[in-house]
């Protein structure tokens, strides 16, 4: 449909367009020509045959069936919580920001990017969060590259999963492309204490804007409290070697935020997650942030970062660049999340972290072979898919059962605006 709308636009051109009624005309016939395939576009994503599209949007009921499937799906119950970070892809609201950069995501924008485009965006997300979740949808959940406040407190109220009674914690950000981190948390399981926005004001480039990261803190299940940073760190355009410096500063930002942290308890829980645009081996990580790649390595008072390992899969990670798969989301934690014993004390899962991978989060690579993330878009055309990163997620859990017997009795605090 895109290729239409080139063929027909080039039409028009043959005509004196000139004068302004048929300047108005032939806008007027545009915007209806692109309208008509956006919808085009939007049906062919839906209705595609599994001959056409194997990897076809079906039924909620197989998406949730398939992503039980493909991973442990364990039951928590009231002895811990998943935490889980997703790259959302570009989830923004269709109406015009005349203060962001978001005109090709609008309904006249390049994108098409309709109201059904959005809702069905959600829809998506919602089937992620419940199949990731397993036995229950996840307790926390991080969010990058979001436009608004508004399409998180959508995802919560106008999907299924209203019925789990999820907050919003969310700041904007000055950030040029208009994308914000957000976090969303079930009160029953995660009770509110606070949260900041720290503000990344590079001291080699004043006019420079980035992401905030958002640091937020509660308690889970009414005992252990939780720091969790969640982030997106800036992009590699450019290069390597023209960017670093930039995640270099962020990350050293957050190091020292955990430092404070442990000098105030140094049996502090937290969990770092998100899109960092570095791998475990850069300088960004394991130099700056100080988070080792090996359990063996890890000290009193260090960081681990669960995805140095799993970056080894060179038959996986949580995105695919050029045909090469690599993991630019991590979940980072603190050593007493990895070694606290005590009874009734919170600490991470003996199976780690995971990236969670299910069947029809994928399709079909026919440029590079294998398969690849299933995304919104390829391209300028709508195939309506998930995300170009994989969601990553990890258990967090309590040492004895039988001090949290009460515990989804916990009323939640709300945020205060």
């Amino acid at each position: 449909m895109f290729e239409i709308r080139t063929l027909i636009l080039n039409y028009l051109s043959k005509f004196n367009l000139k004068n302004k009624p048929m300047r108005i005309i032939g806008f007027i016939f545009m915007l209806l020509i692109g309208n008509f395939a956006a919808a085009q576009e939007d049906t062919a994503a839906v209705e595609a045959s599994p001959d056409q599209r194997q990897q076809k949007l079906e039924s909620a009921e197989s998406h949730l069936a398939l992503g039980l499937n493909d991973h442990d799906g364990s039951p928590r119950n009231n002895n811990g919580i998943r935490v889980v970070f997703y790259n959302a892809e570009n989830l923004f609201y269709p109406e015009n920001d005349s203060i962001k950069r978001d005109d090709d995501f609008t309904q006249n924008g390049l994108k098409r990017w309709t109201f059904f485009r959005y809702q069905q965006k959600l829809n998506n997300i919602y089937k992620v969060m419940m199949a990731i979740g397993g036995w229950e949808p996840p307790a926390v959940v991080g969010f990058c590259e979001l436009e608004h406040k508004k399409v998180l407190e959508d995802l919560i109220n106008k999907t299924p999963l209203k019925k789990f009674g999820y907050r919003v914690v969310y700041e904007e950000s000055p950030d040029r492309r208009g994308i914000d981190v957000g976090f969303i948390y079930r009160p029953s399981k995660f009770k509110y204490i606070s949260h900041e926005a720290i503000q990344v004001d590079f001291p080699f480039d004043e006019n420079l804007k980035t992401r905030d990261v958002l640091h937020v803190q509660g308690q889970v299940l009414g005992k252990d409290t939780l720091s969790v940073f969640v982030n997106h760190w800036p992009s590699r355009w450019g290069g390597q070697a023209k960017s670093e410096p930039k995640r270099v500063y962020v990350a050293s930002l957050i190091r020292q935020r955990i430092d404070a942290l442990y000098q105030a308890n140094p049996n502090v829980k937290v969990v770092v997650m998100g899109d960092m645009n570095d791998y475990a081996n850069n300088k960004s990580l394991i130099e700056v942030l100080k988070a080792k790649g090996t359990l063996e390595a890890v000290e009193k008072g260090d960081l681990f970062n669960y995805m140095e390992a799993l970056s080894k899969n060179w038959q996986l990670g949580s995105h695919k660049y050029q045909g090469h798969w690599g993991t630019l989301d991590h979940i980072i934690v603190s050593e007493p999340l990895l070694n606290d014993n005590r009874k009734g004390f919170l600490r991470a899962a003996k199976d780690g972290a995971h990236i969670f991978a299910a069947r029809f989060l994928l399709e079909e690579d026919t440029k590079n072979l294998g398969l690849q993330p299933f995304r919104t878009y390829a391209g300028p055309r709508y195939i309506g898919g998930f995300s170009d990163h994989l969601p990553i997620y990890i258990d967090l859990m309590y040492n004895a059962e039988s001090d949290l017997e009460d515990a989804d009795k916990i009323e939640a605090e709300d945020i205060e605006e």
